[in-house]
């Protein structure tokens, strides 16, 4: 049985292929994506990052269909966190610090995970920083006395007041300079950002794979659940839809995946 997972700036192909090779790694998810790649009947489905904005984002009931087909169904970093917190009751398998935060409410907003990045050409290089990366990337900071606390957060409200698509340390850091924070804190800050900055959605992406790889391993069956998914007429449309696009690599993400969470 195979196993397929929905990947971009936040595990790009290249560098998922070294930590598990098996799987078949697909650019970011839309809605329609999971449904096609279900009906396959693989024995997982991974979500990391997805399209938004001008691309349907993939449709929570699509993911509930999949899990009634015995599909084993895992989320984290980004859309794949958010998801994977919506739906944990029903049995999607969350992995990793961001969707724990969204799981217990620590953070709610879906901009926390969105970044502009280029397309599989460019190896989804993110052009913008995620703020759950942001944010752990201060505590860090902290942590290693680089800035103090307050001027932290300082930082992070500046990042957050920033629309996702201007998330970047270098911008950030200029506002807070315009704003009067601690400039000798923000000079020791710009030169460790290089090699101090974490990528959390990276981290817990990796971890996702681990958890699926130690699962197809360990549970090979079909994935039960507790609950029957309610067929409606819009349903119906949706799935007649997606059978009439083409079944192979889903298309809307090789297209413009410039956007994704």
């Amino acid at each position: 049985m195979k196993v397929y997972v929905f990947a971009g700036p936040s595990l790009p192909p290249e560098v998922a292929r070294e930590h598990w090779a098996e799987p078949i790694y697909l650019p970011p998810v839309a809605q329609g994506d999971v449904y096609r790649i279900a009906r396959r009947k693989p024995w997982g489905i991974g979500i990391i990052d997805g399209l938004f904005e001008r691309v349907p984002s993939v449709w929570h009931k699509e993911i509930l269909w999949a899990l009634c087909q015995g599909i084993h169904v895992y989320g984290s970093a980004s859309m794949g966190a958010l998801r994977s917190a919506e739906l944990a009751a029903f049995g999607m398998v969350g992995v990793g610090d961001i969707f724990e935060d969204y799981a217990r409410a620590a953070i709610e907003d879906d901009d926390e995970v969105a970044r502009i990045h280029s397309g599989p050409a460019k190896n989804y290089e993110p052009t913008s920083e995620a703020m759950v990366n942001i944010r752990r990337t201060l505590a860090k900071a902290v942590e290693e006395r680089v800035v103090c606390g307050p001027t932290a957060e300082g930082l992070a409200q500046i990042g957050k007041g920033f629309f996702y698509r201007h998330r970047q340390y270098e911008k950030i850091v200029d506002e807070a300079l315009r704003q009067g924070l601690s400039v000798a804190e923000l000079q020791r800050f710009r030169k460790w950002i290089p090699g101090g900055r974490v990528d959390q959605q990276r981290q817990d992406a990796i971890a996702m794979l681990m958890r699926m790889r130690e699962d197809f391993a360990a549970h090979p069956q079909r994935k039960p659940v507790n609950f029957s998914l309610e067929y409606t007429k819009y349903w119906d449309r949706v799935e007649r839809r997606a059978r009439s696009r083409r079944a192979e690599t889903p298309k809307a993400m090789r297209r413009t995946a410039s956007k994704s969470s």
